[in-house]
């Protein structure tokens, strides 16, 4: 298994995630993609599909140590005793009595980082949670995570494709030691279409998905999250450990980053972003 390695935690440096999935393909996913050789499931609260993981969980017939399971903490449950509660919440409808990984999933300034952090850790030192992270966090945020944090801060998933420079948020945490979690890996459905990156593709033989998927997991301390509701689609983008990228075409993916190039930026949840 490749994984990524942050203050202890080991991280499967491939994960599936779930979002904006539906509780029939949720389940019926995460029972497959788990049988079939992943072992890192990335979920939230406020994808409200935890119960169905929790299904395919069991229905996998994995045993749970041998799952890294990711869920985050939405904002509105950021003040105690609202944040303990939905943690006991999400264990219940994941069917299990610890999560892998706790993140809060967006900044928020209605309840003090410090606050935040604090109940992070409590989740942690309860044993509800193996290790704690953040989710779109700019650099100046991440920086005040750790310095608050009893515990060390395993990730902060972000945003990260090829359209989008992460350049300040990665070179943060390879300093801090946390590794980056990337998701929207294929620019919400651009990345097929691309052709610098279908022409890599059809010279290696591989997909566009594979090609993106394996650029960011050749990144020193980058997991990256997939997401398909298709048996055949999931193999495919298991399948990136067996070929490597060359300097230049990793170099030719990164060209083509733009200032235009992010896509996920809610009012009232983003921060002012690097």
């Amino acid at each position: 298994m490749h994984t990524v390695t942050a203050h202890g935690a080991e991280i499967p440096a491939l994960g599936f995630g779930t979002f904006r999935m539906n509780d029939a393909d949720t389940a019926r996913m995460v029972a497959h993609v788990l049988k079939t050789g992943y072992r890192h499931i990335d979920t939230a609260q406020i994808y409200r599909n935890e119960a169905a993981v929790g299904q395919g969980l069991a229905a996998s017939g994995m045993r749970r140590a041998d799952v890294f399971l990711t869920t985050k903490v939405w904002v509105d449950a950021f003040a105690e005793p609202a944040f303990g509660r939905s943690v006991d919440d999400s264990l219940a409808r994941l069917g299990t009595d610890y999560v892998d990984l706790l993140l809060l999933h967006w900044p928020s300034d209605r309840v003090p980082l410090a606050d935040q952090i604090g109940s992070l850790n409590a989740v942690r030192q309860a044993g509800r949670a193996r290790h704690i992270g953040v989710s779109n966090y700019s650099t100046a945020l991440m920086a005040e995570a750790v310095a608050l944090s009893a515990a060390p801060i395993v990730t902060n998933q972000v945003e990260y494709h090829p359209y989008l420079d992460q350049t300040p948020v990665l070179d943060a945490a390879r300093a801090a030691g946390i590794s980056v979690t990337a998701y929207y890996a294929m620019a919400d459905g651009r990345i097929p279409a691309d052709p610098v990156i279908t022409a890599i593709a059809e010279r290696l033989g591989r997909t566009p998905a594979q090609v993106v998927l394996r650029w960011l997991v050749q990144q020193d301390g980058v997991v990256a999250l997939s997401k398909t509701v298709s048996e055949d689609r999931a193999a495919a983008n298991r399948a990136i450990f067996d070929f490597a990228l060359s300097p230049e075409d990793m170099a030719a993916i990164h060209a083509l980053r733009r200032p235009d190039g992010r896509i996920v930026s809610p009012a009232g949840l983003a921060p002012a972003w690097d």
